[in-house]
């Protein structure tokens, strides 16, 4: 195999999806996005959501955090159960995990129901997403058809996150906080009666036992490390609790790599961690994602606080940063075909970062969402790019036996991200506000200012990075 960069260029000859493959897309793009909507489709609910259940104040956060921590600690132990024991079972059986789940949350009557909801919640999204990742690999080789379903993939996942947090407002409005859960189930129904027609698991070559070790440490660092990050967005990065979860979380993970190399069957061989297209990939992966949802976050206090918006109107206004991640999805496919997935990357994050720093000249009056609205869309399909370049390059020159692996990996990746982006973010807003609470109009604008100008410097350097470290060298090879 040559090199690094999977440069695709010269590859888009017109390829055309079977009448089977189209429907195989449409249900496992349907179901990712179901699972894209509920990362979001109660943050804009919360308060009423503890209202209705008895919810302290200071523990709301935990209904969104709940579900990051099963989401994000189970899915590469999920990614490679897929791989040893079928990725349609899994797919399968997550979805009608969340189905459930889904209906214990709509009808619950008390916090600790809820909350149990939540973690049946986050483990079925991290069964489903990297199985329906590899299903969805496995059905188009790797070319332009791969492209264009990863790129239409995270199309709609990047818009299911912005979705959810306008259909969460709608059905709290409209209808009841208990929709946002109840939405799910007849969703995930219609998708477990379908899918064992549709859809078929390539042959399975790996039988090894499963890394018990490895399982244990990866988990319980990943874990850690998501309660530490998230910790630290709720009490700061000098609180105890969250030094220790991120120290636990680092030394998990190293161990993680040293069980690695030891083990007859690793749960993530060490040979694919040393690949630089997983490596680099799945950097700008993270940056991608840390980056883009804690800009939500940024600017979810700037429209609330600094202009005075409802919820619902900061939803909507998000609705525009959907449309660019849709166009950016549709475009990703072809530009990695056209010029390759490293140069896609490079591309995105130019875009994302120009378009974000354009944010630093937000101001106080109301005709600035003007400039919001079109640098947010800009930036979406920016970001979009980023993420399918991410997304080819993370699964490319892998065979199917490991694409659960590469997929979990990825998801991984994705969900560390969304759950780092914003504590760091909120303490640079905190360290230029110089208070947790009660700020002003002003300082809180002068915050999130200093906050978009760090963010666009972060995407700047994190795809500039990938892309010089994915550049081909005379004679290099993948290493396999």
């Amino acid at each position: 195999m040559t090199a690094v960069d999977t440069g695709r260029a010269g590859t888009g000859a017109a390829v055309r999806m079977s009448p089977r493959q189209k429907l195989v897309l449409t249900l496992l793009l349907g179901s990712q996005f179901m699972i894209a909507v509920d990362f979001s489709i109660l943050n804009v609910a919360l308060p009423v959501v503890g209202e209705g259940l008895g919810f302290p104040l200071a523990h709301l956060q935990w209904i969104a955090t709940s579900f990051a921590l099963a989401a994000a600690g189970f899915t590469l132990l999920f990614g490679r159960i897929a791989d040893l024991f079928g990725r349609k079972r899994l797919f399968i059986g997550g979805m009608a995990l969340l189905g459930l789940s889904s209906a214990l949350g709509g009808f619950a009557t008390s916090p600790d129901v809820l909350l149990t909801a939540r973690v049946l919640q986050g483990l079925a999204t991290a069964a489903v997403t990297p199985a329906g990742l590899a299903l969805l690999t496995t059905a188009f080789r790797e070319g332009p058809l791969r492209d264009r379903a990863l790129g239409l993939n995270g199309a709609l996942m990047s818009a299911g996150f912005t979705t959810g947090a306008v259909l969460g407002g709608l059905l709290t409005e409209l209808l009841s906080w208990r929709w946002a859960f109840l939405v799910n189930v007849p969703v995930a129904a219609a998708v477990v009666a379908l899918a064992p027609k549709l859809l078929t698991d390539s042959r399975l070559v790996c039988r090894h036992r499963l890394d018990v070790p490895g399982a244990i440490t990866v988990t319980g660092g990943l874990l850690a490390l998501v309660h530490g990050l998230t910790r630290a967005g709720e009490s700061g990065w000098a609180d105890p609790v969250t030094v220790t979860g991120l120290l636990a979380g680092l030394g998990l993970l190293v161990a993680f790599w040293y069980v690695e190399q030891r083990s007859a069957a690793p749960l993530v061989p060490v040979r694919i961690m040393r690949r630089r297209t997983v490596v680099w990939g799945n950097t700008a992966g993270l940056i991608a994602f840390a980056t883009e949802t804690s800009l939500v976050f940024l600017l979810t206090l700037y429209l609330q606080e600094v202009l005075g918006h409802s919820a619902l109107a900061t939803g909507l206004a998000f609705g525009v940063l959907g449309a660019g991640t849709v166009v950016g999805g549709t475009l990703g496919g072809r530009a990695v075909s056209r010029f390759g997935s490293r140069a896609t990357i490079l591309g995105g994050g130019l875009v994302q970062a120009v378009a974000t720093l354009s944010l630093v000249a937000l101001g106080p009056s109301g005709g600035w969402i003007w400039l919001l609205l079109a640098a947010t869309f800009v930036g979406g399909v920016g970001n979009m790019l980023l993420i399918v370049g991410f997304m080819v390059t993370a699964t490319s020159g892998l065979p199917d036996s490991e694409q659960g692996l590469a997929t979990g990996l990825a998801t991984m990746t994705q969900q560390v991200g969304i759950t780092l982006g914003i504590p760091v973010m909120s303490a640079v807003v905190a360290a230029r506000t110089g208070t947790a609470s009660g700020a002003s109009p002003d300082a809180v604008l002068s915050g999130v200012s200093a906050a978009v100008l760090v963010n666009s410097l972060l995407v700047l350097a994190g795809s500039g990075v990938a892309w010089r470290a994915l550049r081909p060298s005379a004679g290099a090879h993948s290493v396999v």
